[in-house]
């Protein structure tokens, strides 16, 4: 199966080259494929499956989109 994967601002660095259509799982987590990418759950403040709230326990399935947004601040 294949996801659509976007990491935004400061996590943008750890986004797979093969970003459109990575390998995941069915019944994959949010957890685990931050464990894959080596994205620390600290720095993920949001995380979006096909537009909608989604949690680090959240199963994936064929066609996600996920989107993962650290926290950021301004002034």
């Amino acid at each position: 199966m294949g996801i659509e994967i976007k990491c935004f601002a400061t996590l943008a660095r750890f986004l797979p080259d093969n970003a459109a259509d990575y390998p995941a799982a069915s019944g994959e987590t949010i957890r685990s494929l931050l464990a894959k990418l080596d994205i620390p759950e600290d720095e993920v403040a949001l995380l979006f499956i096909n537009s909608a709230r989604a949690y680090l326990d959240s199963k994936l399935k064929d066609g996600d989109r996920v989107g993962i947004f650290p926290a950021v601040g301004g002034g």
